[in-house]
């Protein structure tokens, strides 16, 4: 019987922000592209919007808490919208994104998540992955792709500005810093201030203001704070020597991409200020979302070029992220893999890369694993452990079946308990690896080898249920800690 050259699945991305939530439904197109003689190669060839959702204010108990029975809620008030049942959604990301992944009860909001995302969709937070799914949502990557152009875009929302930068369609440096548009609140259309986030509290430091909840504020004192975040922001695209504030403001390592940046892109909640003629006259012009994110766009524009930046506009700004997540977050294994159907699917499986080159004995590759497996081990979350490595030393069989056996030899112990054997691997071999270790193990033994995925330093990933008559399986990666390129 023949099998189907396309298939279309169903895609949710839910972003769950400092500021507001948001939700979009996609229509993902998968489809052989190889000809009738090759090896099939899968890959997502359409991608098609079905659904936005309102933008929510994203519902607070307090400041620190979030309502994660009124964020489902509004989950479900969209799936409504969009005429569809979790039960119909194929896979996707909730991505909890800014000064919101930090709230104390996160993983309260994932729970309340799980049962609303259909049979395979992740939740994931961390501010690389969302930097690159916001440059992914903006346009930032398909621009420079499309021009041969290195372009960073600055997704700025209310908590964070996250940053990427994309060669030639991919990602090649990411980082992220706590300034936004949403750290210091206010009575809508007021300047009476009613929250100050720690880090806004840094920058009044900065600037020699000791303003407290209660405080009113005129707009030149504001002005001046705001001048000071946006310049923060612009001084991290010039990787050069940071200031002491901005290094106490940057949640991850400086950005560091080579060659200095000429074109940026903005997107994020704040972004729309960035893009039209905005003069502020009055402190209600500016808190008219109970916030100064108006005046921080207005303040971004004028650092960027007066830096000498070059502002590209964006297709997507205040929905960059929720449209990357949606679209961008699912890759596809390579159609040689060996898997079993009913061991999937696996969430939150750990990833460890033990080889940065390949060794060139059993001996060798097992000593490499036992040493990885020890440093994972001391943490000991229970969760399963995949091995990440880019394939054997050539595609000759000796060299499979030499790999074969060093990866047999180095998971003995952790096997010993029953657990499946995961592999994913960057080359074009994972059914032929796979019998390979099943025909060597002394015992029965569960494997699930998938390739043509190049996971890098990427802590987590989910494997969902075979698409394609069990041709290929969904994979998505969370939590990065970026070191490869993405596409």
């Amino acid at each position: 019987m023949s099998q189907p050259n396309t298939q279309s699945i169903t895609s949710v991305g839910i972003d769950i922000g400092t500021t507001t939530t948001q939700l979009i439904i996609s229509r993902l197109t998968i489809e052989n592209t190889a000809s009738g003689t090759s090896v099939p190669r899968m890959e997502i060839t359409g991608k098609e919007v079905i659904h936005r959702s309102e933008i929510y204010f994203t519902p607070l108990l307090d400041h620190q808490l979030v309502n994660s029975v009124a964020v489902a809620d509004l989950v479900k008030k969209e799936y409504a919208a969009a005429g569809l049942t979790a039960g119909e959604i194929d896979t996707g990301a909730v991505i909890i994104t800014g000064e919101t992944a930090k709230k104390e009860n996160a993983k309260a909001i994932l729970d309340a998540l799980a049962g609303l995302a259909g049979d395979f969709v992740v939740a994931t937070a961390g501010p690389n992955l969302e930097s690159i799914y916001a440059g992914k949502g903006s346009g930032a990557a398909a621009y420079s792709a499309q021009r041969h152009k290195t372009i960073a875009n600055v997704d700025v929302g209310g908590g964070t500005s996250n940053y990427a930068v994309f060669a030639e369609g991919r990602a090649i440096a990411t980082a992220c810093l706590n300034v936004g548009g949403h750290l210091i609140e206010f009575e809508p259309r007021g300047d009476r201030i009613t929250y100050l986030a720690e880090p806004a509290r840094k920058v009044l430091k900065a600037c020699g203001f000791n303003w407290q909840v209660g405080d009113r504020v005129s707009l030149s004192e504001l002005r001046t704070v705001v001048d000071v975040m946006a310049a923060c922001v612009v001084e991290i695209l010039k990787q050069g020597e940071l200031s002491p504030l901005t290094r106490e403001l940057l949640m991850t390592a400086p950005l560091n991409c080579g060659p200095a940046l000429t074109k940026i892109m903005i997107s994020g909640g704040v972004a729309d200020y960035v893009y039209q003629a905005y003069k502020p006259q009055t402190m209600a012009d500016v808190t008219m979302y109970g916030d100064y994110g108006p005046l921080l766009g207005l303040a971004l524009r004028e650092k960027a070029e007066a830096a000498g930046y070059i502002l590209e506009s964006p297709l997507e700004t205040v929905r960059a992220t929720v449209i990357g997540t949606g679209t961008q977050s699912v890759n596809l294994s390579g159609s040689t893999i060996h898997v079993r159907e009913d061991t999937l699917p696996l969430r939150n499986v750990v990833v460890l890369s033990p080889f940065t080159e390949m060794p060139d004995s059993p001996g060798g590759i097992a000593q490499a694993i036992r040493r990885e497996i020890l440093r994972f081990e001391a943490d000991d979350t229970g969760a399963y452990l995949a091995l990440s490595l880019k394939g054997p030393r050539t595609m000759a069989f000796a060299d499979i079946e030499v790999l074969a056996e060093g990866i047999l030899e180095g998971m003995r112990e952790y096997l010993g308990g029953g657990r499946p054997l995961i592999l994913i691997i960057e080359d074009d071999c994972g059914k032929v690896l796979g019998q390979c270790l099943e025909a060597k193990a002394r015992n029965s033994l569960e494997v699930l080898c998938i390739d043509q995925i190049a996971v890098g330093e990427c802590d987590y990933i989910d494997i969902g249920k075979p698409l394609m008559g069990g041709r290929v399986v969904p994979v998505v990666l969370k939590t990065l800690v970026f070191n490869n390129a993405l596409g």
